[in-house]
């Protein structure tokens, strides 16, 4: 089902200063039409990230097909990497015997994990469905080799642990194809690395960074369902947003106003299909 956009109404970009003259403010909405999506695709898009979910318990056993996972997996190998490294791999998991090998790793830190929290957070906790590893169709973890393309990358020279941000885009451009596919993924960390590491047969210089488990769904939910269970609520954006300098909130920026009512139109859509499949 096509959602409406949520965002105000594509309207032409407008320069950053607000005292742009005629000309510039032309020349901003020629750059707009010649290199902007047409408006479905940008809605498009738009709805794949307001509607992505961390799915834990909807997976239904419907096997994806190769033809879909190609799509998704290729999505995914093209996200940016630092000097063009790309560090991931993508080690498929369907063997049930490897599943439960990794629930069993989840399992052991899953009940450590409960006791780091107090009082009602621990409570709240233990309820939380936080995996789909056995029940989803498909596993997937995404990996970093950070020695890939030797000690000295362009982009990584300062800065060492870009390469795993490299492989985090993977893990979002993975999630956001398979939603636009109408599958469903869920993040799963809640790991000893070694443990993950053992269970999957990685090498120890080898960087697990995701384990995703990947499925159609009976649903996706309206909002993210630790939102929706009180654990913590989505954060105003216009709080997080600072200008030259770090802490330097102004709310009278003009920018301010428009992200308070994307924030807000987010918010009050409902992306989630209406349908709910047995």
């Amino acid at each position: 089902m096509n959602a409406p956009s949520t965002l105000q109404n594509h309207a032409p970009v407008q320069a950053v200063n607000q005292a742009a003259t005629p000309q510039q403010a032309a020349a901003a909405q020629a750059i707009q039409e010649l290199h902007a999506f047409t408006t479905e695709a940008r809605d498009a898009i738009y709805q794949a990230i307001f509607s992505r979910r961390d799915v834990r318990g909807q997976f239904l056993p419907t096997p994806v097909p190769d033809e879909v996972l190609s799509r998704i997996l290729t999505a995914a190998h093209y996200a940016p990497s630092v000097g063009f490294m790309q560090p991931w791999n993508f080690l498929v998991v369907q063997s049930a015997e490897v599943k439960r090998r990794v629930h069993a790793a989840f399992a052991t830190a899953h009940a450590e994990a409960a006791d780091m929290f107090e009082g009602d957070k621990r409570s709240t906790y233990r309820t939380l469905k936080l995996e789909g590893i056995v029940e989803s169709p498909i596993g997937i973890c995404i990996t970093c080799d950070r020695e890939r393309t030797g000690p000295v990358v362009v982009g990584r020279t300062h800065i060492k642990t870009m390469d795993l941000y490299s492989s985090v885009c993977a893990v979002q451009n993975l999630w956001l194809a398979a939603r636009a596919e109408g599958v469903g993924v869920g993040w799963v960390s809640i790991f000893h690395q070694a443990a993950l590491q053992e269970a999957l047969g990685i090498p120890k210089n080898i960087t697990p960074v995701a384990y995703l488990c990947l499925g159609y769904v009976s649903h996706f939910y309206a909002k993210p369902e630790l939102e929706s269970a009180g654990w913590l609520p989505r954060l105003p954006i216009e709080d997080l947003v600072y200008f030259d300098q770090w802490g330097n909130r102004d709310h009278e920026q003009a920018l301010i106003g428009h992200l308070r009512r994307d924030q807000a139109a987010a918010q009050e859509a409902r992306w989630a299909a209406p349908v709910c499949l047995a």
